[in-house]
C-alpha cells in the first residue's frame, strides 16, 4: 500500500462519517447504495430536468398496464440528489401511474427521513422529474392523461 492509497481511504472514511453525521442513515444508505442507478434502454417515458442547484436528474421508466413495472435514475449531482432518486424510484416501482405521477417533494422527504433544509430542493427534483417521466410516456405513447386516472370495467 502506498501513502496515497491510505490517505484516499482515511479521507473516504472522513467523508462518509460527517454524511453520517449530517443525514439519516436512509440518505446515507440509498446515496452509498442507489437503487436502480442505471438508464434503461427504450423506456416507454423518460423525464430529464435540471434544478436551481445545477444538477440533472433523469428517470426512465417501463410501463405494462398503466402500472410502473421498472424505474430508474441517473444524476450528476451530490449525495442528496442521488438519495432522492434512489427513494423516488424505489417509490414509484410497482405503483399504477396514478401514484407515481402525483409523487411530491414531501413524500420523498418523509421516505428518506428529512434532509436539511439547503437540501430539500434535491427532493423535488426528484418528484418533478418522476412527473415529466410519466407525462412522456402519457404524451409520447398510446394513452392520454385521462387514461392513468380511469378504472378498469366496461368500456363506454
Amino acid at each position: 500500500m502506498t501513502d496515497f492509497d491510505d490517505f484516499a481511504r482515511e479521507l473516504q472514511s472522513h467523508f462518509i462519517e460527517q454524511a453520517r453525521n449530517a443525514y439519516t442513515e436512509t440518505v446515507v444508505d440509498h446515496w452509498m447504495h442507489p437503487r436502480n442507478q442505471r438508464a434503461l434502454v427504450d423506456p416507454d417515458g423518460r423525464g430529464k430536468i435540471t434544478g436551481p442547484c445545477g444538477d440533472t436528474m433523469e428517470i426512465f421508466l417501463r410501463v405494462e398496464n398503466r402500472r410502473v413495472v421498472e424505474a430508474s435514475f441517473l444524476t450528476d449531482g451530490c449525495i442528496t440528489s442521488i438519495a432522492c432518486g434512489s427513494m423516488a424510484v424505489a417509490m414509484i416501482s410497482g405503483q399504477p401511474l396514478a401514484r407515481a405521477h402525483a409523487i411530491t417533494q414531501n413524500a420523498v422527504l418523509d421516505e428518506l427521513g428529512g434532509l436539511p433544509e439547503e437540501s430539500q430542493h434535491c427532493a423535488l427534483l426528484a418528484a418533478l422529474t418522476v412527473r415529466a417521466a410519466v407525462d412522456d410516456h402519457l404524451h409520447g405513447g398510446s394513452g392520454s392523461w385521462r387514461d392513468m386516472y380511469r378504472t378498469k370495467g366496461p368500456s363506454r
